[in-house]
């Protein structure tokens, strides 16, 4: 089927739109394509703006988890929008969303709602360092916490590097505070919180890494950090923007149970509309203005709609008590399918999944941080996406990216996309 229409729609974007696109992703640079434009969305499908239909594994990067346009969620956003769209004022839906949550989370003792991941973490760094009154910060390299300046800070060589921005328009001042480290390497957090523990103010981290494409915390890992956060004073914060409520309903610390200090949440939580939060330690929260000398605000914070679409995920999920089982089923099945139809071809591939979370890695070493993702044979994904968009199947146009099932997703989907994989990988 013909992308005529995308293609128009890109180019007439690029006049008004910086790159054509409001999020570099989406871009399709990574696979050496032309962007798809969507037109609509009903449970795992997208449709285009030339009708052609594709299973969707993206799901606008992980929020849909119940599928597209989920009747429950629908009606929800109806019945608030018909008594108003924004007030700047509290509402009630505020307040249901952060008990569910912090029913969910017992770390959680209390949240604050910001629009965005972005606004989460940076928010969380800035109320970590207001309440240790230290500095530092350390960060994992291929961990994405948003593009706020002093996360951007890319990897050098040795064992850590101090402050070297990793895009243009980031002074060197705002990043000489933030220490890189391998994903995956608690010796090296060990070392360098030896030397300068006093002066480190808190450790970010993804406990499931998602934005290298997947990578699993090795056993120990998450435990070693929270030690060394406890025993230093370091404040310890999981950036569960993804893997909140996506592969447990207590996320990831719930999984394995860690207890961070704090933690930052979106996607999931807003049931599709532009979200986020931190939350953590009662002490630490209340640090924020108005009741403490740290400042942040917004004046969409806590908008109602997204509060709640938010809340009537949360529910759905909340009742349904085997759909993370069933979620969990469904990847396996498909990862189990895909690395079969990778080796008849002789395609050397290495697979990470957790929960509903699924990546590939066109590598012949398991993936365990930055360093070995970038391994992985990026020409190669880019022919394997190129031909399963051809054949009806939406992935992550990016091999540093992760994949998503949806409650919505049938074996009937699945055995398409195993289909239409057997065809793509015959093409690699």
């Amino acid at each position: 089927m013909s992308t005529i229409a995308s293609k128009e729609l890109f180019v007439e974007a690029k006049r008004y739109i910086a790159g054509g696109v409001n999020s570099p992703v989406r871009a399709f640079k990574a696979v050496a394509g032309v962007p798809i434009f969507a037109e609509k969305g009903v449970g795992s499908k997208i449709y285009d703006v030339d009708n052609k239909e594709y299973i969707d594994y993206v799901l606008s990067w992980g929020p849909l988890i119940l599928g597209h346009s989920h009747t429950t969620i629908i009606s929800a956003i109806k019945r608030v929008v018909e008594k108003g769209i924004t007030f700047g004022l509290p509402t009630k839906l505020e307040t249901e969303l952060a008990k569910e949550i912090i029913g969910a989370i017992p770390s959680i003792e209390l949240i604050r709602f910001v629009n965005s991941g972005t606004e989460a973490t940076m928010s969380a760094i800035r109320l970590s360092r207001g309440f240790t009154n230290r500095d530092k910060i350390i960060k994992f390299s291929g961990c994405y916490h948003g593009h706020s300046d002093g996360l951007l800070v890319q990897a050098g060589s040795g064992l850590t590097t101090y402050g070297v921005p990793d895009s243009a328009g980031v002074p060197k001042d705002f990043a000489k505070n933030t220490i890189l480290l391998p994903y995956n390497d608690v010796e090296a957090v060990e070392s360098v919180v030896k030397t300068d523990g006093e002066r480190i103010a808190c450790i970010i981290v993804e406990p499931v890494a998602g934005n290298m494409g997947l990578v699993l915390p090795k056993e120990g890992f998450l435990e070693g950090l929270r030690k060394i956060c406890t025993r230093y004073g370091i404040i310890l914060i999981f950036d569960e923007v993804i893997t909140g409520f996506r592969l447990k309903y207590g996320g990831a610390q719930d999984l394995f149970s860690i207890k961070p200090d704090l933690t930052c949440l979106g996607k999931i939580i807003g049931g599709g509309f532009p979200v986020g939060a931190y939350g953590g330690r009662y002490e630490i929260m209340q640090m924020l203005s108005p009741d403490g000398p740290v400042y942040q605000a917004g004046t969409l914070s806590g908008n109602p709609v997204a509060m709640a679409a938010g809340l009537a995920t949360l529910n759905v999920l909340a009742k349904d008590t085997g759909i993370y089982r069933n979620l969990e089923e469904k990847a396996k099945i498909l990862k189990e399918g895909l690395i079969d139809n990778s080796q008849r071809y002789g395609i050397v591939t290495f697979f990470a999944q957790i929960g509903s979370m699924l990546g590939i890695f066109f590598t012949d070493v398991p993936v365990t941080d930055y360093k070995l993702a970038r391994r992985s044979d990026t020409s190669r994904y880019a022919k394997f996406f190129r031909a399963m968009l051809k054949e009806g199947i939406y992935l992550p146009p990016s091999q540093f990216e992760t994949f998503f099932l949806s409650a919505a997703h049938s074996e009937e989907d699945i055995e398409k996309t195993l289909k239409a994989s057997s065809y793509a990988f015959g093409l690699c």
